[in-house]
């Protein structure tokens, strides 16, 4: 369990972006059952956000707000950021929120590029400058940047995602440096292959192009890169995300932990 309470006696406050699903939604369990204050985030409408926040705080008696923002528009990021700086609150921030789009690099639309990075690397930059003061302030922050395998190396036809991801093991670090000695922790996760919604509406694409059955597909994709030869559970990196906001993890910081099946090994 993790402790939950800071120095003053208060709740730790725990935003983890694109939290309404797949490893944001377990990792936002996680933090639940330890009783931080949750701020869920999601692009869903607010009513389904809160069905979300219902769950937790009956489930786990915590506190939680729900915010719908589309992290890949700057206007709605910056007014969501500016609303964040006014409550001086935030202890963790886990910045987890991605989408993909695959493509030849000479097809890749522009407009799909900016989206792209502007969700997983300048929205983690933006809530990052957000999350900073307050946890100098207090001397402890925790901040997880949700990379991949595909932040450490590429895949053809996801230059964005790819690219995306490389940069923020480099904020990862950049931030790791400015932060040292501070009480405060940066560190990315580069998970593998995970079942989530977005692996899985791969494999469907997959599937359509190939004729095959969605499970010989997945099978395929897991036997093309991950020689452990399944898939990373939902809670390994909903753990692993605990595990680096604990006190035995105080050390780690500009990390890039790969949870990958040896992907990378080979």
């Amino acid at each position: 369990m993790l402790n939950n309470k800071n120095a003053n006696g208060t709740t730790k406050i725990a935003l983890i972006t694109g939290s309404s699903s797949g490893i944001g939604w377990a990792i936002a369990e996680h933090f639940a059952k330890s009783g931080l204050t949750i701020w869920l985030h999601g692009v869903e409408p607010k009513p389904a956000l809160e069905d979300r926040a219902i769950f937790l705080r009956t489930t786990y008696a915590v506190e939680v707000e729900t915010f719908s923002v589309d992290l890949s528009s700057p206007s709605a990021l910056e007014t969501f950021a500016e609303e964040l700086t006014a409550r001086e609150a935030m202890d963790v921030l886990v910045n987890n929120a991605g989408l993909q789009h695959v493509a030849p690099i000479e097809k890749f639309e522009i407009e799909k590029w900016n989206k792209l990075l502007h969700v997983h690397l300048t929205a983690a930059f933006r809530l990052i400058q957000v999350a900073l003061p307050n946890m100098r302030k207090n001397s402890w922050g925790r901040i997880i940047n949700m990379s991949s395998v595909h932040g450490l190396v590429a895949s053809e036809q996801k230059a964005a995602y790819v690219a995306a991801k490389h940069g923020l093991i480099g904020l990862t670090k950049a931030v790791a440096l400015e932060t040292a000695g501070a009480g405060i922790t940066c560190n990315a996760i580069c998970p593998g292959w995970v079942r989530t919604p977005l692996v899985e509406r791969q494999i469907e694409d997959r599937a359509k192009a190939s004729g095959r059955d969605f499970e010989v597909e997945a099978s395929a994709l897991l036997e093309e890169k991950q020689p452990s030869k399944r898939f990373t559970e939902l809670e390994h990196i909903a753990g692993l995300t605990q595990f680096l906001c604990s006190e035995a993890a105080s050390n780690i910081t500009g990390s890039s932990i790969p949870v990958d099946g040896a992907w990378l090994a080979q």
